[in-house]
């Protein structure tokens, strides 16, 4: 009959526990770094307001959360605060309000924006809408964005409606100024 004898556990030595220790530390480092590329590309990444085109809702420097993944379940909606790289400077990124969706016809005269020539009741403004816009149709896929600060907005007036590809995401969440932070609505 053969007998097993227990193994007594080998002593470790100073520097395999700091061996170890550091590895635990690295790879948990790794997979944070790996996670937080993910959540940045496909998920959410945050962003800074700059300038002033959409006052009084959004200030320079205000800091957001985007998420990226709500427009995969379904399309932009009026009313949607987005980001899209601007159609002037792909490395550009604009922060608008979704106005006119794909097929609607869009007009701005007698300080209102006036969808299918019916004028649109935007609450989130302080200022009447000025200028003339002839009425125009979105195109499929596209969309006319416009910021909340009309006067001083560069903006689908300006460079005609954007493609849905240029969509970034919906701005989901401010958090800086903390006296801004908050869920976004419509």
């Amino acid at each position: 009959m053969a007998e097993i004898t227990p193994e007594t556990p080998q002593k470790q030595n100073g520097w395999h526990k700091i061996g170890e220790a550091l590895w635990e530390l690295v790879s948990s480092f790794l997979i944070a770094a790996i996670l937080a590329l993910l959540i940045v590309f496909f998920v959410a990444q945050t962003a800074k307001v700059e300038g002033i085109s959409m006052l009084p809702n959004f200030h320079n420097n205000e800091r957001i959360v985007v998420e990226k993944i709500s427009y995969d379940q379904h399309p932009p909606q009026r009313g949607d605060v987005i980001v899209v790289k601007s159609p002037l400077d792909s490395n550009t990124r604009l922060i608008k309000r979704v106005i006119g969706l794909p097929g609607e016809t869009i007009a701005v005269h007698d300080g209102l924006v006036f969808i299918n020539s019916k004028p649109l009741m935007e609450p989130y403004l302080n200022q009447d809408t000025n200028g003339y816009l002839a009425p125009q149709r979105v195109p499929p896929l596209h969309y006319f964005i416009m910021g909340d600060n009309r006067n001083m907005s560069l903006d689908s007036r300006m460079f005609g409606p954007v493609d849905r590809d240029a969509i970034i995401g919906r701005v989901w969440i401010s958090y800086w100024p903390p006296a801004d932070i908050g869920l976004i609505s419509k």
